[in-house]
């Protein structure tokens, strides 16, 4: 049997490459090991079969952003482990069209954005990306957000009128925003700057139960067709 070495340093013997730039087609998850990707540097082989992938690029792989749709009940403050549950492999949607590959490196240190009642579904976001985090957090309140709610009662007299020319919540006055019937027992909102209790606070004040809430919409970036408890990549070609 073959000393074992690591597999930086086979990559080396194979293609003649630097070290740093092994150790960025391990990470990059361009080496198979007996046609397995792996992405640990010093994980030791000996006389397994070591190869690239076609079209490696001995690059750092970018910083990943995780698009979910957040079933109802899910609460995002409870920590990455319960977050890592839902945004396992097999939990990717089969439709995603980012082209971006199933990698391990994309599933650590994830953070989430944008988060939204435990009891609502819909759009979130979870990323490594600095430059997204930072993003959302200084203009988050400036993207629209569109908004289904299901809601139950009757609608106060007068109330459609109240709800439409503007109202306050928690003191503050709540920006401009669009809302019309869905159904008879649903609304869709357009609406900048919702924090954890304004959509049920809204529909409160003219006499509405807000029974269920999902997020459609953040920004530019829609849930599209996803399925509750599925997540895909954001596309580099995709800004909110």
């Amino acid at each position: 049997m073959t000393e074992a070495v690591r597999l930086a340093r086979r990559v080396i013997e194979l293609t003649g490459c630097s070290r740093s730039e092994a150790e960025l087609y391990v990470q990059g998850g361009w080496v198979t090991v007996d046609g397995v990707v792996v992405e640990a540097p010093q994980h030791p082989v000996t006389d397994e079969v070591v190869a690239l992938l076609p079209g490696a690029r001995p690059e750092p792989a970018e910083p990943a952003t995780l698009l979910l749709h957040k079933p109802a009940g899910f609460d995002m403050a409870s920590g990455p482990e319960a977050a890592l549950a839902l945004l396992a492999p097999e939990n990717r949607w089969p439709d995603d069209g980012s082209g971006w590959r199933l990698l391990r490196r994309y599933f650590h240190r994830l953070a989430p954005a944008m988060a939204i009642d435990p009891e609502a579904s819909g759009l979130v976001i979870y990323s490594q990306d600095g430059r997204v985090l930072r993003k959302l957090a200084e203009d988050g309140n400036k993207l629209e957000q569109e908004w289904l709610v299901d809601v139950e009662g009757e609608l106060a007299p007068y109330g459609w009128n109240r709800l439409v020319s503007g109202t306050k919540f928690d003191g503050w006055p709540v920006a401009p925003f669009k809302v019309s019937w869905q159904s008879e027992q649903r609304l869709r909102f357009a609406i900048k700057g919702v924090r954890p209790g304004l959509l049920q606070h809204l529909c409160a004040e003219v006499g509405l139960k807000a029974t269920a809430m999902r997020r459609l919409r953040l920004g530019r970036i829609g849930l599209s067709k996803m399925p509750a408890g599925q997540w895909r990549y954001l596309p580099v070609s995709e800004r909110f």
